[in-house]
């Protein structure tokens, strides 16, 4: 299995056609799917000979890179904005976008943290636990679908005020994980599925699922990518044996989330 690098997916644009084999399926999918994914494409390259060639970043560099003509054949978002984004510059193929898997969000710590919980709806809250120059690491909420998440779920609890100035901003949320892993920041918001693989965080909290949008998965073929091979992936992708994968990295099934009233 071999990766893209973000920071050099645009520069192989000129070469994909001799570094690209034909057999190869470009996946360019959400950094909380790493883990997953590359799990998951293991059997499936076991089982048809294919490869598949992924490349992870915040779903937001991944989508504009797309734009701007990076050979990828199948996206990954985690959240509905960049596909939605990519759909209304006619860069998704027709019919192939579909729902794959849901997460939660969380509020982490280190483990040596003394706080065991956090209050989302009363006190103390999160701000009140910080000192004085710390920060919560969070996902950019400009762009990174964890930090919009983060802020709408901040905002419908009435904490977002007291703490947009004291967020630590990363370009993705695996980057935010890893400020709280390091003891660079005493609280993190990420994703339950980025918790859950980490190892030295714990969750304090969890927001409740009618603070923010849902938050799911959506998966689509490039505009260009509608090839047998590529369809018969994603349809994998959103199968039982794909399936299974996410679920034992902490993703739940999208037919398992309950919609709550979206957030102003």
């Amino acid at each position: 299995m071999r990766y893209l690098a973000p920071f050099l997916v645009l520069p192989v644009i000129l070469f994909a056609s001799l570094s690209v084999r034909a057999d190869t399926i470009t996946v360019f999918a959400a950094a909380s799917l790493t883990n997953a994914m590359t799990a998951a494409a293991r059997p499936y390259e076991d089982q048809t000979g294919d490869h598949i060639q992924m490349s992870f970043a915040s779903s937001s560099t991944l989508a504009r890179q797309i734009a701007a003509g990076a050979p990828a054949d199948i996206f990954i978002s985690a959240n509905q904005k960049w596909m939605d984004w990519l759909s209304d510059q006619d860069m998704i193929a027709p019919g192939t976008r579909h729902d794959v898997v849901a997460n939660s969000l969380v509020v982490i710590a280190p483990t040596d943290s003394p706080v065991e919980t956090v209050s989302l709806t009363g006190d103390p809250g999160l701000v009140a636990l910080l000192g004085k120059d710390d920060r919560i690491a969070v996902g950019d909420p400009d762009h990174v679908p964890a930090g919009i998440y983060a802020k709408q779920a901040l905002s419908k609890l009435g904490q977002w005020d007291e703490l947009s100035s004291r967020l630590a901003r990363a370009d993705n949320v695996r980057a935010a994980l890893a400020l709280v892993e390091r003891g660079e920041a005493p609280f993190g918001i990420v994703y339950g599925t980025d918790a859950a693989i980490a190892q030295d965080v714990k969750i304090v909290a969890t927001f409740p699922k009618d603070s923010h949008l849902p938050i799911t998965y959506p998966v689509a073929l490039t505009r260009d990518a509608h090839t047998d091979r590529n369809t018969k992936f994603l349809a994998w992708l959103l199968g039982d044996d794909a399936g299974r994968i996410f679920a034992d990295y902490g993703f739940d099934p999208v037919e398992t989330l309950k919609t709550g009233t979206p957030p102003q």
